[in-house]
């Protein structure tokens, strides 16, 4: 190889890597964002899931206060 061809595939190598390291930053910037994004609708469902268990124990009757079935 002459040193032209030499310093070709070094550019070429050198504008790969500048374009691997543009994509793993933006990689990395789209991970950043799903993470702070799971975590807000994972805060959201323990809410709602909450608020559904509360509702749920305050619409469950007592024995005593079912009226009986209309076959009695």
């Amino acid at each position: 190889m002459s040193q032209t061809d030499v310093e070709i595939r070094i550019d070429e190598l050198e504008s790969k890597l500048a374009f691997q390291e543009d994509t793993i930053q933006q990689l990395s910037e789209v991970l950043a964002k799903q993470d702070e994004t799971l975590r807000t609708v994972e805060r959201q469902l323990k809410l709602m899931a909450d608020k559904f268990k509360s509702m749920q124990s305050h619409q469950i009757a007592s024995e005593a206060e079912e009226t009986p079935p209309p076959h009695y």
